[in-house]
């Protein structure tokens, strides 16, 4: 069984832990470099990318994260994939600058905004949730699409490195998390 971390400092990090279980993997909470050790994959999950990265730098988890992020898979969802952006946007902030995408932040509105839709995952229906959402603004080269709501691309990859703007852990469908975990145990580059 791979063991899975879920960076568990900020954000609905237990709703990622049970959704990685569920699709198959051992969940392991991360709150500082040395639970990285052991681990096949990270989550990095949604909540206020502000307050993560104050977190991640107060912890010391900058660097151990980007370092990790380059040898094993690593999944961010909604400020999970702002802090994967190598750019962001409303305001600029910096943050692990693993995939080249520009994201802008809560560009679909206020919490009061949050919505539950219907898009495409690797072409198939599939329910996806936006709370406060990123959008992504550009798609770098060698990005790959892999989830669309409408015309929005709201799930890409570039090898190890995924990024979605939504909240798959939110949903009862594990499609999504099987994929990471997939990722995970193939080793794709």
């Amino acid at each position: 069984m791979k063991r899975v971390g879920v960076l568990a400092l900020q954000g609905d990090f237990d709703a990622h832990a049970k959704a990685a279980a569920r699709a198959g993997a051992a969940a392991v909470e991360v709150r500082s470099a040395a639970d990285l050790d052991g681990l096949d994959g990270l989550i990095i999950p949604g909540g206020e990318s502000t307050t993560m990265l104050k977190l991640l730098r107060e912890e010391n988890l900058m660097e151990p994260l980007r370092e990790f992020g380059k040898r094993k898979p690593i999944f961010g969802t909604c400020a999970g994939a702002i802090l994967l952006a190598n750019e962001v946007e409303n305001p600029n902030q910096a943050g692990l600058g693993a995939l080249d995408i520009t994201i802008r932040r809560n560009a679909y509105g206020r919490q009061v905004d949050s919505s539950i839709r219907e898009g495409k995952f690797l072409n198939n229906p599939i329910e996806m949730v936006f709370i406060r959402a990123p959008k992504i603004e550009r798609i770098g080269e060698g990005v790959e699409v892999v989830a669309t709501e409408g015309r929005d691309a709201v799930m890409v990859r570039k090898g190890k490195t995924l990024a979605a703007t939504f909240h798959p852990e939110l949903s009862d469908d594990a499609r999504i998390h099987r994929y990471f975990l997939d990722l995970v145990a193939n080793g794709k580059h």
